[in-house]
């Protein structure tokens, strides 16, 4: 399969499965919901900075995510790493790039932004994104 290919299946989802790198060398898996930048082929998240995942990357940037295509088959991606700042305040950056984020992802407005950008602040969430280094696996279709 052709690296467009692949990407395009990786593109057309919203959720995958990533694996860090836990301590002892065993990976840590987690789901999470991200979006698809398709200029820098970069997949970006929102997390809290407390999680495990976050602990890791911090630690070893190296990452692998897996997408399940609807028609059948799968992508895997090998990815590096980048956390943003946690938020700090409700009008700054990371905040902007978490609101970006949800609309992307939930293709539509929050029902109250104000609630939202203080919950951000709250729970310490940042931006991670994914470097997508090299693409492999089969699509359906």
């Amino acid at each position: 399969m052709s690296d467009d290919d692949l990407w395009n299946a990786i593109e057309a989802a919203d959720l995958c499965t990533m694996a860090t790198i836990k301590k002892d060398g065993r990976p840590q898996l987690s789901d999470v919901s991200y979006t698809a930048d398709p200029g820098t082929r970069t997949l970006r998240i929102s997390t809290r900075a407390g999680l495990a995942k976050v602990h890791n990357l911090r630690r070893d940037p190296r990452a692998s995510i897996r997408v399940g295509p609807p028609g059948g088959g799968y992508v895997a991606a090998e990815v590096t790493a980048s956390l943003s700042a946690p938020s700090a305040a409700e009008d700054d950056a990371t905040v902007e790039e978490l609101v970006d984020i949800y609309r992307l992802i939930a293709n539509k407005d929050h029902p109250d932004w104000a609630d939202y950008r203080r919950a951000m602040v709250a729970d310490g969430r940042l931006v991670l994104s994914l470097h997508v280094e090299r693409m492999y696996g089969w699509v359906v279709g």
